[in-house]
């Protein structure tokens, strides 16, 4: 891969994986765009795994609580604030992991990769969020997060392995629906985020070594570090944004994207 295509894919990854305009419909589209072939679902894992650092190190204070939560867990001790949280961050993965491995067994995920399916996802569920925004409450908090809210966000986050769903954007418009506030809501969807992008970059990450694929791992490592740079700086945007806007400006750019690409797939 020529190292333009390579910069502009990191900087496209970094820049929509945790805004919910959906980072896996922007890959796709991307080599259609610029005339090169498409990079797979490998490289896509890469710049992912490379935006999971600008995660960890937005959200530190919540990822020392994790990790706190874990060795809580692992002792027995099940009744503090961080082996809650901890055990209800396993819980909302469990739904995507289960969804992801059936897509990947039986190779669903690759012919999903379609403009017509990006363009209708675009929109849809951007209206989603639209409506979720304007019609939820906001009167809940992090602090609230259940074992039923858990388990919904969860079923919602497996929804976006359908590329031009967005993960982050599902999980948001999940957390509206149950009343959260936007930026709480966002800071959920965030760290819900962590463990289903590890379990995708694991996943991949074995076919990877067995195929010896060297060069792979080397241009995975240029775009991972790439993307992290452009993740934190879109994360910090988004978080600092939603402090005074509601999500109506990135609906906007779905919807019009969307018509445009379903305009391309049936012209």
């Amino acid at each position: 891969m020529v190292t333009f295509h390579l910069i502009l894919l990191a900087v496209v990854q970094g820049l929509t994986e945790f805004l919910p305009v959906s980072s896996s419909g922007h890959l796709i589209l991307l080599p259609m765009a610029i005339g090169t072939v498409d990079q797979g679902l490998a490289l896509d894992v890469a710049v992912h795994v490379g935006t999971l650092g600008a995660v960890l190190m937005f959200f530190r204070t919540e990822v020392g609580q994790l990790v706190l939560g874990t060795g809580h867990l692992l002792t027995g001790r099940f009744g503090s604030l961080e082996a809650r949280l901890t055990l209800l961050l396993a819980l909302s993965t469990v739904p995507v992991v289960v969804a992801g491995l059936v897509l990947h067994v039986t190779g669903a995920m690759a012919m999903m990769r379609s403009v017509a399916l990006i363009g209708w996802t675009m929109i849809g569920f951007g209206l989603l969020l639209w409506w979720a925004d304007r019609t939820g409450r906001l009167e809940r908090r992090m602090a609230d997060w259940s074992l039923r809210d858990a388990l919904a966000m969860g079923a919602w986050q497996a929804v976006s392995l359908i590329p031009g769903t967005s993960r982050s954007g599902i999980t948001i418009t999940a957390s509206r629906m149950l009343g959260y506030e936007r930026a709480d809501g966002a800071r959920i969807a965030m760290l819900m985020s962590i463990p289903t992008i590890m379990a995708s970059g694991a996943l991949l990450g074995v076919d990877v070594v067995r195929a010896a694929d060297w060069q792979f791992l080397r241009q995975g490592a240029v775009a991972a570090a790439m993307a992290f740079v452009a993740a934190y700086l879109a994360l910090a945007f988004m978080m600092r944004l939603l402090r005074s806007v509601s999500f109506t400006p990135y609906v906007i750019y779905r919807v019009i994207l969307g018509s445009v690409l379903l305009w391309i797939a049936y012209a």
